[in-house]
């Protein structure tokens, strides 16, 4: 998710550490994490700071601890983030390849909507997904986003999306009115997931379902890279990584039923912890290089590697439905 601060912060010098604040469990609200992992940013070099993953001993969430301020988030969020253009023009084939496997994705995500259903996408960014619905879903879909960065949601806008800027906690959005909502790779990013879930669940219809990606703390990539170079910690800015138990836990804890919590394919965390072991020892730019999100060799032979992890429920990321109950529960 694209969550860069409305204001700039006071000091934007990267040589100078960002401020940090304690966090605690998500899903269980302990604050006794264990260890797991300490790392940098490998990717965008935003700061001089090591941070810390540790995993809670009861429910076994990943969360960074102490994690950035609020204030710092338009720091770590830099200008030239992915997720605020990805386009045709930066990306080239990637970008064909991703387009192509992400448009089958929502469509499946959206399966079983009747027309002019209502379709909410919570972290937007530049509208990447919002877009693909759009082209090449029911043309009676009402499409709408919710983004938080101001850059990121212009953007989106400029293609001719509707997006409401800010927190959508803090939004007037109407409540009981959408049919699906998506998450795809934003609850990771957030301080509170489990008030982002509640102010989703208030929004969807009874019945209604929400559809989360996000990266899966119990995969192999985790296994073989977690002690430092796991692309999915993305220091600093992924905040809270999850596994299949403790999502479903979180989606109960905010008054949803799990109704399948699946593992999906992606090459993107194998490449980037690959990247981050060649960064962190200082490897030629130009090596580091053929491990980004526009090297398409890397890519793909990462593809097909995880796309076999797959076959065994072992794919790098989580994608659980979640549903509103048709009627609440009563006392």
């Amino acid at each position: 998710m694209s969550i860069v601060a409305l204001f700039p912060p006071k000091v934007t010098d990267d040589t100078l550490p960002l401020r940090l604040v304690p966090s605690r469990c998500c899903v269980c609200g302990t604050d006794d994490g264990e260890p797991v992992g300490v790392g940098e940013d490998f990717e965008y070099w935003t700061s001089p700071d090591t941070f810390l993953a540790v995993q809670c001993p009861d429910c076994k969430l990943v969360y960074l601890n102490p994690r950035p301020a609020v204030e710092e988030l338009a720091r770590i969020y830099p200008a030239e983030y992915h997720a605020y253009d990805f386009s045709a023009k930066d990306f080239g084939l990637v970008y064909k390849i991703r387009r192509r496997l992400e448009a089958r994705r929502v469509l499946a995500y959206a399966s079983g909507l009747q027309a002019g259903a209502r379709i909410l996408d919570i972290g937007c960014g530049d509208g990447f997904h919002l877009k693909l619905l759009k082209d090449f879903g029911d043309q009676s879909w009402q499409l709408e986003g919710v983004e938080l960065d101001e850059r990121a949601a212009s953007a989106a806008r400029k293609a001719g999306l509707t997006v409401h800027q800010g927190d959508v906690e803090e939004l007037d959005l109407p409540a009981d009115s959408y049919d699906l909502i998506l998450l795809i790779m934003t609850i990771e990013h957030v301080a509170d997931p489990a008030a982002i879930l509640s102010a989703a669940r208030n929004l969807l219809k009874p019945g209604g379902r929400i559809v989360i990606v996000t990266d899966d703390a119990a995969s192999p990539s985790f296994k073989m890279f977690s002690g430092r170079h796991w692309g999915g910690y993305h220091f600093p800015r992924h905040w809270n990584l999850f596994d299949r138990k403790n999502l479903g836990q979180l989606a109960r804890n905010c008054g949803l039923e799990p109704v399948r919590i699946k593992s999906m394919m992606s090459p993107v965390n194998w490449v980037y912890s690959y990247h981050n072991y060649l960064a962190d020892r200082r490897w030629p730019r130009w090596l580091q290089n053929r491990f980004t999100l526009n090297s398409t060799l890397s890519l793909t032979c990462f593809t097909l590697v995880d796309q076999f992890l797959t076959l065994f429920g072992c794919g790098s990321l989580l994608c659980g439905t979640l549903q509103k109950p048709l009627k609440e529960e009563r006392p």
